[in-house]
């Protein structure tokens, strides 16, 4: 399976620290082995499947889409304008 990062979760992968990483890269692998774990969108995000996953006493959520053998990893961050940022980044 290929990944991809957009350039909204590179960013946000990269201020993460490195015991945050470890659940991060774990939360990426089951992703990649069963694409329907998250929870898919409707309306405004439909096709947009978002993994909910905790890091320290802190919810994290993953917005990616799939498509066959592509995995796109589109960002990552806490709930708080989590889908604001989605939706401006998916214009």
């Amino acid at each position: 399976m290929t990944i991809v990062q957009s350039p909204y979760f590179r960013r946000s992968y990269k201020k993460l620290h490195a015991n945050q990483l470890t659940v991060v890269n774990a939360a990426i692998k089951r992703i990649a082995s069963e694409p329907s774990c998250g929870e898919e969108k409707k309306g405004d995000l439909a096709g947009v499947r978002v993994h909910k996953f905790r890091v320290q006493d802190q919810l994290y959520l993953l917005a990616y889409e799939h498509d066959g053998n592509t995995l796109y990893l589109l960002t990552l961050g806490i709930h708080e304008n989590f889908y604001r940022d989605l939706k401006k980044g998916r214009r």
